[in-house]
């Protein structure tokens, strides 16, 4: 999903251009780079550029499309090279820690410390936005990807009910194959269908075998008849998309849910932003079910502000953002748009939905009980040249390029062991 300073002349570049001024022409203006372009992450955002407004900070994006956030990520990199810092840019765990390992991050600990984010932020994140024990990152949100989404209406029109089985959710796509509705909504780009298969990992092998294999990276549950099995019911499942799938975005795909075109989309919980931008209530409208076999576990990534190395006229406006970013009242309001749930764990769950309830409750059992994974897919597994190899091989055995189960599990092994 992102792409990393990963050669030692691009390193090199950034360090040097560390005492480059970014062009601002006004110091309380606020410079975010993101990839939050459809109605339900712009909708979210503009909770954010909201609330520095009042501060008398002005908002200046810097948005670049693509649900997976690569070109996101290519344009920052060729910022930093460039010595052009945006006072913060949209970021997940790796990206964060390797922009920090670079020298190019800002330090937050002040702010951090004042605000109390030790205590309120859960540790799973803190690994990724504290690095050597300065805080470089103010996290957003948490999300989980392990979710389904269902139009109710068509549920209702075929009789469905919440599948508990992988079986379970075949035989419910069948149903609305037989409707003749699309049973899934799925977009044919490799971090989508890597999401998709984050669950069905954790589905078949269960909560012990998705740590091992995906974010131990132990070599032999990558290779067991446990992941064949996984890559097995990728298949099966794949078989129930429509052939328009390749290339579609994330939120297209929501919206054949939404306007029941399709019964079920397999996707985090920023898909619940476009149902909440659609003006759809979960229980009445749309329902938010754990992918079958996945209860108890949460699959996570967090969208996280990365913070850089402004000039001292240009901190006074960064520090606005993260106080602003981490503070109880914008956390919730964010997350209600957004689909997620709050990044720190005293913020109530007052104003959220059904759905919402559920992710902070999930969320606080599985941080509890040991079951809370970082999604290999979304960048908070392991490093991201092996997220990359992990989501080229699943895309390669969705598009039909790998043949079978069997050379799937070949080929994610050796891709990983390449990329290690």
């Amino acid at each position: 999903m992102n792409r990393f300073l990963t050669t030692t002349a691009m390193i090199a570049l950034a360090l040097a251009g560390a005492s480059v001024s970014a062009r601002a022409a006004d110091v309380k203006e606020v410079q975010m780079l993101h990839w939050w372009t459809s109605g339900g992450e712009a909708a979210a955002l503009n909770v954010l550029k909201q609330d520095l407004s009042k501060e008398g900070f002005a908002w200046k994006d810097v948005p670049v499309a693509g649900g997976g956030g690569d070109a996101a990520m290519t344009a920052l990199k060729a910022m930093v090279a460039a010595g052009t810092y945006p006072t913060a840019s949209q970021m997940l765990g790796y990206t964060v820690l390797d922009y920090a390992q670079a020298g190019v991050m800002g330090d937050l600990t002040e702010t951090a410390k004042k605000e109390g984010w030790d205590k309120s932020v859960p540790a799973a994140l803190q690994k990724f936005s504290v690095y050597d024990g300065k805080w470089v990152a103010a996290p957003v949100n948490v999300h989980s990807v392990n979710w389904l989404w269902i139009n109710k209406a068509v549920m209702d029109k075929i009789g469905g009910t919440q599948p508990k089985t992988f079986d379970e959710l075949i035989a419910l796509l069948d149903k609305a194959k037989a409707a003749g509705v699309i049973p899934l909504a799925l977009g044919g780009q490799n971090w989508q269908e890597a999401t998709m298969f984050d669950s069905i990992v954790l589905s078949t092998g269960g909560p012990e075998f998705y740590k091992k294999a995906f974010n131990d990276l132990d070599e032999e549950s990558l290779k067991s008849d446990t992941m064949k099995k996984s890559f097995d019911n990728l298949a099966t499942i794949i078989k129930y998309v429509d052939p328009n799938f390749s290339g579609r975005d994330w939120n297209l795909a929501t919206a054949m849910v939404i306007k029941g075109d399709a019964l079920v989309q397999v996707m985090g919980d920023w898909a619940k932003g476009e149902f909440v931008a659609a003006k759809k209530t979960p229980d009445t409208d749309f329902l938010c079910y754990r992918f079958p076999g996945t209860d108890g576990s949460v699959v996570y990534n967090s969208d996280m502000f990365g913070m850089f190395n402004v000039p001292d006229d240009r901190k006074a406006a960064q520090v606005a953002l993260a106080t602003a970013t981490l503070s109880k009242s914008f956390q919730s309001a964010f997350n209600v748009v957004k689909g997620s749930v709050p990044a720190r764990t005293d913020v109530p769950d007052t104003d959220f939905d059904a759905c919402g309830k559920k992710g902070i409750a999930d969320l606080k059992a599985a941080n509890e009980g040991g079951t809370l994974f970082g999604s290999l897919a979304q960048g908070y597994g392991a490093p991201p040249a092996i997220a990359n190899a992990y989501k080229d091989v699943v895309s390669k055995f969705v598009h039909g390029q790998i043949k079978t189960s069997d050379e799937a599990v070949k080929q994610l092994v050796q891709a990983i062991d390449d990329a290690r």
